[in-house]
């Protein structure tokens, strides 16, 4: 009897083995979809969590500089707000990665796989907490800029504000508006939701002229492929060829604002500087070419939240 059973567990593994060998790729690849989405999850909810015990350090400073602002200028109160919503769950840095986790899984079993295992892993790494935190330099900056002075910038290339386009950190991110084309062909950036109250603060942007005189930001400079859908990215991408040729048409020159990095920042973490993952099973894609980074979220300015005049 013990033979018998024992023939019958090694049949049993066997014909488990050969299951598992007969296996696709296809399948393969929506197994490990399915576990990266899991991961990803997880680790949204984390982010979440640590922006609500204080853990990531610039959503700390962030609420500093809005509290600090506000008492300077009262006036500024509603888009200080607004601002410093990014320190929360709340804000449309975290909503974004919140929507594009709930766009993958809607449709994670529609080819190219590759392509949205990348788009997972991408999103994996906006979530660490590190990144995160380099990310939100952008809403600091802003609210230094606004202090004229006051509050020292963050993470920025240089500690004042950079002339004409004061305020301008998140002009071209897609979590916080996009590029609308008038009938003349025209694209002027257009804050969306609850950021319309920024284009009562802060001067209209015309993309071309944006593009040629752009001054550095993170999400730009850096964290583009990370905090960016596919979408998004083949988007603008759109916009820039549409661009370019009708400044040819013009006889114009056309340069595109992520023609080369602005360097020289600050108190980025280190991951900032590396090129995001690429999935063992990634090919080619549009995210291919596009700047991304990380940080460490304990790392400081060497300067205090207080620059004084």
């Amino acid at each position: 009897m013990s033979n018998i059973k024992a023939w019958k567990l090694i049949s049993l593994f066997c014909l488990f083995a050969v299951l598992m060998g007969c296996q696709s790729k296809e399948e393969q690849l929506q197994q490990t979809i399915q576990e990266s989405i899991k991961k990803a999850d997880t680790e949204l909810s984390e982010l979440g969590a640590a922006l609500e015990n204080g853990s990531v350090r610039n959503a700390v400073l962030l609420r500093e500089y809005g509290e600090l602002l506000k008492k300077q200028q009262p006036q500024l109160t509603k888009v200080v707000d607004v601002l410093t919503l990014d320190a929360t769950r709340q804000g449309a840095l975290y909503s974004g990665l919140t929507q594009r986790l709930k766009d993958i899984k809607g449709t994670y079993l529609i080819p190219p796989y590759e392509d949205t295992l990348h788009s997972i892993d991408l999103l994996r790494e906006a979530t660490k907490p590190t990144l995160f935190s380099d990310a939100l330099t952008d809403p600091i900056n802003m609210l230094a800029d606004m202090s004229k002075g006051s509050l020292a910038r963050v993470g920025a290339i240089s500690q004042q504000a950079e002339g004409a386009g004061v305020g301008n950190q998140m002009v071209g991110n897609p979590n916080y508006g996009n590029w609308q084309t008038n009938s003349s062909g025209i694209s002027f950036w257009q804050w969306y939701g609850m950021y319309r109250i920024l284009g009562d603060v802060f001067d209209r942007v015309e993309y071309g002229s944006w593009s040629k005189r752009r001054k550095y930001s993170y999400y730009n400079d850096y964290g583009r492929s990370r905090y960016s859908s596919p979408k998004q990215i083949k988007t603008q991408s759109a916009l820039e060829t549409r661009t370019r040729q009708t400044y040819q048409r013009q006889g114009k020159q056309f340069t595109s604002p992520y023609a080369s990095k602005k360097t020289g920042a600050t108190g980025l973490s280190r991951s900032s500087y590396t090129p995001p993952k690429t999935s063992s099973y990634s090919r080619s894609s549009s995210y291919s070419n596009s700047s991304g980074s990380v940080r460490n979220s304990s790392s400081r300015t060497s300067r205090g939240v207080s620059r004084g005049k």
